[in-house]
């Protein structure tokens, strides 16, 4: 099924204009996030096409990739859920006049769910606590609360652990008869999809069979199970279940170290360079220094700093794309910029300095930059600051 949206796929508006406003004078944008929509398209329908029903996960700005743009075009190529971890982040999907079904499964002891009940959001519960809280706002509001019941099966994150699953299922159970909420959905989260035969990932989806046949022996009938991610939704059909809540994939980072499924990228990150300066060896770069050239060079300033997402950790190892060709960051990354050790080359202030992209062109890529800084693509993708604007390059 395909849902509506209020807004055409060829229309979207980034979240910051290209030319931000400031006392009605254009302020130019010093860097830019490129999101390839079409790319988003691509992945949809190829996960679609392997797993069957798809949630994209949106949460965290689309993976730094902007919400609203990457669910209308998951939605419109192929996904029939939405997933956000937060209910900020479930409304804010609605503002935008977006209406699919939406699932949102991470709040704070108290929360009330009046709102997200009322925007029509299914919201997840794992405790006693939470059911009650939402059997009273729904009966405040005179809706019926649409619940996941989330069973932790060896993650040990989220989720209530087996001996917690009778009561929760006879409690919901009870508020499921009192007409106050109805049970949609029963899911948890696996902890290593990308090994396919690791004993703990076996003895996950054993648990999750006893908690399905748990819940149906309280009465309950979820009409949606779902514990797949990404690298389960590629790879793992026995744990595809009704639905796969792909995040990472559906960006174009291939969750499996080794396998390519043929994702595409989406975004790409670029800033113009503003300075350049020719200096004589040992000539000591940013802060320390503890960088110093071993030769006359170029040095080219970028302005993409640590508070925009270029990784601190990655010193002595980050490269920028200028000119066609791979550049080292010079010395430590700062808070706004980076230096640049461009060489010989015939850098000029105003060309453009590619930190990531697919890959295509030679730049560095994201899971490149992860490996540089010792971490994860996902955190380079939404570690990429607001003030880097976004720009849309929309799907077909």
């Amino acid at each position: 099924m395909t849902y509506k949206v209020s807004t055409p796929v060829g229309q979207h508006r980034p979240n910051v204009d290209h030319c931000a406003q400031r006392g009605g004078m254009p302020v130019t944008a010093m860097a830019e996030v490129v999101v390839d929509l079409d790319a988003i398209a691509h992945n949809t329908r190829l996960l679609a096409s392997l797993a069957g029903p798809v949630m994209a996960v949106v949460k965290a700005g689309g993976f730094g990739h902007g919400a609203p743009a990457v669910a209308r075009t998951a939605l419109q190529c192929g996904a029939t859920w939405l997933g956000v971890a937060t209910a900020a982040e479930a409304l804010a999907l609605r503002a935008q006049g977006i209406t699919a079904p939406t699932l949102f499964w991470l709040y704070p002891p108290g929360e009330t769910f009046e709102d997200v009940l009322q925007a029509g959001v299914d919201v997840s519960a794992a405790t006693l606590g939470a059911l009650e809280a939402l059997a009273d706002a729904a009966d405040r509001t005179g809706t019926v609360a649409n619940v996941h019941l989330k069973v932790d099966t060896g993650m040990s994150r989220g989720g209530a652990i087996p001996g917690e699953w009778a009561e929760l299922f006879g409690w919901a159970r009870k508020y499921e008869n009192t007409g106050s909420l109805r049970v949609r959905g029963l899911w948890t989260h696996l902890a290593n999809a990308e090994q396919p035969h690791d004993a703990g990932l076996r003895s996950q989806l054993r648990q999750f069979d006893v908690a399905r046949d748990a819940a149906r022996a309280h009465g309950l009938e979820p009409q949606i199970l779902h514990a797949g991610n990404s690298a389960a939704a590629l790879q793992l059909p026995e744990a595809r279940f009704d639905l796969v809540r792909v995040g990472i994939a559906l960006y174009g980072i291939e969750p499996i170290p080794g396998r390519d499924f043929g994702l595409r990228p989406a975004m790409s990150v670029r800033a113009p360079v503003v300075l350049t300066k020719r200096v004589p060896p040992g000539t000591g770069v940013s802060y320390g220094p503890d960088f110093h050239t071993d030769r006359e060079t170029t040095l080219a300033l970028v302005p993409l700093g640590f508070a925009d997402g270029v990784p601190r950790q990655s010193n002595g190892h980050g490269e920028f794309l200028v000119r066609g060709v791979r550049c080292p960051v010079a010395g430590r990354v700062s808070m706004d910029q980076v230096v640049l050790d461009v060489g010989d080359l015939p850098v000029q202030p105003g060309d453009e300095a590619v930190m990531f992209g697919p890959g295509a062109d030679g730049e560095p890529t994201a899971g490149e930059w992860a490996a540089w800084a010792g971490t994860n693509a996902n955190d380079i993708l939404t570690g990429i600051g607001e003030r880097v604007v976004r720009r849309y390059r929309p799907a077909r």
